[in-house]
């Protein structure tokens, strides 16, 4: 995907908290944060918005199934 026809973080956020019902105490943070970025450019707070998918990405292994599996592709394929 080239840069231009990547999806805003805050709406990847906002699939991930329709499908995942039992968000990971862990991960939960990270997601919060995604609802605010729009891009892996941005800035939270003192994090890059690239750290902030890294830590979700490795917090949300609890997370399955078909949906799980293609966003967490989409968001790997950012970074």
């Amino acid at each position: 995907m080239k840069q231009s026809e990547t999806r805003s973080l805050y709406l990847i956020a906002s699939e991930i908290r329709r499908d995942w019902q039992k968000v990971n105490y862990a991960a939960k943070p990270y997601l919060d944060a995604m609802h605010s970025l729009n891009s892996i450019e941005d800035q939270y707070m003192y994090d890059t918005g690239k750290s902030v998918v890294r830590y979700f990405l490795s917090n949300a292994s609890t997370w399955r199934g078909t949906k799980a599996r293609e966003i967490k592709a989409e968001l790997r394929a950012m970074l």
